[in-house]
């Protein structure tokens, strides 16, 4: 067989049958008496090992040739103690000499530019081995909080001595100047199940030798997926400290009853020809049309996860995340641009290791792709995959309009014809015999992730400030807790970005009155959550955590399939516009009294029917929880404009 096999048919089954490789000891596996080094390289002349004494400079040791093993990989063995060293692959194609880190490199010095070779055991803190994971059983029970590492302390009022770091997360007994909670303790009282954090893998677009000048990023722009992002730690040089950090952030954040999700970018990589996939494998692991990368992700390329080492790449990657660093759940960015065989084999495999672990992403592409629309793993196509969610943008865009028009207004905004809309989100995108306009997308509530705003567009509070101009804050105030009722009673899993609770706000600073809509790379300033909002909107805190504490006392706003909520729960019909109603049976393995919800979404107070008997409120204009507000036993209750409210039968 010709060693420099064609480009063009690395897609077809024979490449595949000849250099699929199935063991799980690609990188470098260490021991104290040798380590190993594999990497797959079918393509290549020959591969060597460059050794290093440290992550960057000219401190080169040795250069040692591997050796061709099957299905294309290249090994080798070095019978020393290599702890602390660092590495990368030199490997030549033809004429071409590529130096590159391995794909697999589990540690890395900064920026990420030499892998390292590490004894993990001595990066476990403190009860690693003890670590227990909160309580989670049903993927409906999850409420997300969308956080950004640096977002959470970055603010002089955090009370947060690490600012920006993963150790500034773990950080408990923080307040602000107010003496109100900040970080973790805020979060833990707030009552949320999951933190998502934005992109916590090493990435490219920051610095990390320079750390001393502020640099912000989301962190979208993969560079090694499987180690922690090195401007997180307190010290990025050496490559164990940021893994010893993320591990004790992850042990506390449990530790505090909070489950932690990875925001994972695997259909893209931030190089395209200077990435170590192409410097290896040249157009494997992307897909490449006549020379031309694919751009569904609108950053210069796509993975093309429908081929083998890719798909295993990404397989092998959730894996080690989700059992090295006790991981809980993943959000796929971009997820459409993954097909759907390989989300569906990303969800066996977690399976194997915990099955509470949740997988969820953006069931759409940023750009067309070449991969076949049949195949991708759309919003549309949620229903073909099995435990795998997708946020709905339905939900989204009728509760606040649409975030590519910052002007347009939602149902809580004051829009109407929007009704279909919130009812579908409250069916959480399964069939229900009431809904109309829209098309069941999942027949399993909990792949249907509500939500109203995440770090992408305009923040709730900015958008409502757009689209509302010359509206009173009291009336905003009253639109945003409208928004978080709609969000946290609906069926499915709830989710919203950090600092909603708070009014959070982005404004472009040295421009009144307008707001960043795209923050990937703003100041920390327009980024930071300002805890001095807690004490300002301290009872939209309370409502929310409120809201929280409602859903988790009962399971009928959580049901688990979409025949119990088909049967269950009933939308009142012929009502006024702006607003939606509904009840959920009193039903005896899951809620043992009806509950009524009702959304008015009006600028003037409505009467509604009240069945006979004696209701007890619970969620109100101004106030939400598990304790009784008020009891209502007449023929007619009144809501307040733009406003919900809840009530429970005696």
């Amino acid at each position: 067989m010709e060693k420099q096999y064609q480009r063009h048919k690395y897609s077809e089954k024979q490449f595949n049958e000849l250099y699929f490789y199935d063991k799980e000891d690609l990188g470098a596996t260490y021991s104290k008496a040798r380590t190993q080094f594999k990497v797959w390289a079918p393509t290549a002349d020959k591969v060597a090992i460059k050794l290093y004494e440290e992550g960057l400079g000219d401190n080169l040791v040795k250069v040692v040739s591997m050796y061709q093993g099957v299905a294309g990989t290249w090994e080798l063995i070095v019978e020393e103690d290599l702890n602390g060293m660092y590495y990368t692959y030199e490997v030549t194609l033809g004429e071409v000499v590529n130096e590159t880190i391995d794909p697999y490199a589990k540690a890395a010095g900064a920026n990420g530019v030499r892998a390292m070779i590490l004894d993990l055991n001595r990066t476990n803190p403190k009860g690693w081995e003890e670590d227990k994971k909160p309580e989670f059983t049903e993927d409906t029970d999850a409420i997300i909080y969308e956080l950004h590492v640096r977002d959470l302390s970055m603010s002089s009022d955090s009370g947060i001595k690490n600012k920006g770091k993963f150790l500034g997360i773990a950080e408990t007994g923080t307040v602000s100047s107010s003496g109100l909670t900040t970080g973790i303790d805020h979060m833990k009282e707030l009552g949320i199940t999951h933190v998502h954090l934005l992109p916590v893998f090493d990435y490219n677009t920051v610095d990390e030798t320079q750390l001393q000048t502020p640099q912000f990023n989301w962190g979208y722009d993969p560079q090694n997926y499987n180690l922690p992002e090195g401007s997180y730690s307190t010290d990025p040089f050496h490559g164990d400290v940021r893994i010893k950090e993320f591990k004790q952030m992850v042990k506390t954040l449990h530790d505090n009853g909070i489950r932690v999700i990875m925001d994972v970018v695997y259909n893209h990589t931030f190089a395209s020809e200077e990435s170590n996939f192409h410097k290896i494998v040249p157009e494997y692991y992307h897909r490449v049309v006549n020379g031309k990368f694919s751009d569904g992700s609108a950053c210069n390329n796509e993975t093309a996860s429908e081929r083998a080492m890719v798909r295993k790449f990404i397989i092998d990657s959730v894996v080690y995340w989700a059992k090295e660093y006790h991981i809980d759940g993943f959000r796929f960015d971009l997820m459409a641009l993954h097909d759907i065989d390989t989300m569906n084999a990303v969800r066996e495999a977690v399976d194997k290791i915990d099955p509470t672990i949740l997988l969820y992403g953006e069931g759409w592409t940023a750009a067309d792709s070449v991969l076949p629309k049949e195949k991708q793993a759309l919003k549309a196509h949620t229903y073909q995959m099995n435990r795998v969610g997708a946020f709905s943008d339905d939900m989204r865009d009728g509760i606040k309009g649409s975030v590519f028009d910052g002007l347009d207004k939602g149902f809580v905004s004051g829009k109407e014809g929007v009704e279909e809309a919130i009812k579908f989100g409250i069916v959480a995108s399964t069939a229900h015999p009431q809904v109309k306009d829209f098309v069941a997308w999942t027949h399993n509530p909990g792949q249907c992730i509500n939500y109203t705003s995440v770090h992408d567009n305009f923040t709730l509070w900015d958008k409502l400030a757009m689209s509302c101009e010359g509206v009173s804050e009291e009336q905003r105030i009253r639109m945003n807790k409208l928004s978080a009722a709609i969000v946290l009673t609906s069926q499915g899993v709830s989710l919203f970005q950090a600092g909603e609770e708070l009014l959070r706000s982005k404004p472009v600073e040295g421009q009144e009155g307008m707001y960043d809509h795209n923050s990937y790379i703003s100041s920390d300033n327009v980024n930071a959550i300002h805890w001095s909002n807690k004490k300002k909107y301290y009872s939209v805190y309370e409502y929310y955590r409120g809201l929280i504490a409602f859903r988790k006392a009962n399971p009928a706003l959580r049901m688990r399939t979409e025949a119990d909520i088909a049967k269950n729960l009933v939308f009142l019909e012929n009502l006024p516009d702006q607003v939606v109603a509904y009840t959920i049976k009193a039903i005896s393995d899951i809620e043992e009294k009806e509950i009524y919800v009702i959304f008015n979404a009006s600028n003037k107070k409505i009467k509604m029917p009240l069945d006979k008997g004696t209701w007890n409120v619970y969620v109100n204009a101004d106030d939400a929880g598990t304790e009784v507000l008020a009891t209502e036993d007449k023929e007619t209750v009144v809501v307040d404009e733009i406003s919900a409210m809840v009530l429970i039968r005696q």
